[in-house]
């Protein structure tokens, strides 16, 4: 019932900044986390930075002090900000989100975005 719009991906030179955003859109009841995740070639998927409804980040050692993840909750968006972008960061981007499906069904339902390409190169 629930579709992730993705957007901010793109070509950025080294030690450049991008702006990633997802937003659910569709049927649901709330969020109990989102989160972004990528995969370049050759290697496996890994979680890049994940939030929760409570506000406890999580990010993976390659990113740290350079990513932050933020939300709105207004409009139910949570953001990735890369800042000092590496070659290594190109990959494609997927948003990720863990929503209860209703009020009276708590039942954690995960939803995947169709990915957004990041290239960070010269």
């Amino acid at each position: 019932q629930v579709q992730l719009v993705e957007s901010g991906g793109g070509l950025v030179q080294p030690g450049g900044s991008l702006r990633l955003s997802c937003a659910p859109s569709g049927s649901f009841f709330s969020i109990y986390a989102m989160g972004w995740y990528r995969q370049a070639p050759g290697k496996q998927r890994e979680l890049v930075a994940r939030i929760t409804s409570g506000g406890s980040t999580n990010y993976a050692d390659s990113v740290k002090g350079r990513f932050t993840i933020s939300r709105d909750n207004a409009k139910n968006t949570v953001y990735l900000h890369m800042n000092s972008l590496k070659p290594e960061d190109t990959a494609v981007y997927y948003c990720a989100a863990d929503l209860r499906a209703g009020w009276r069904n708590p039942e954690t339902i995960n939803y995947w975005g169709q990915g957004t390409q990041v290239t960070v190169s010269s």
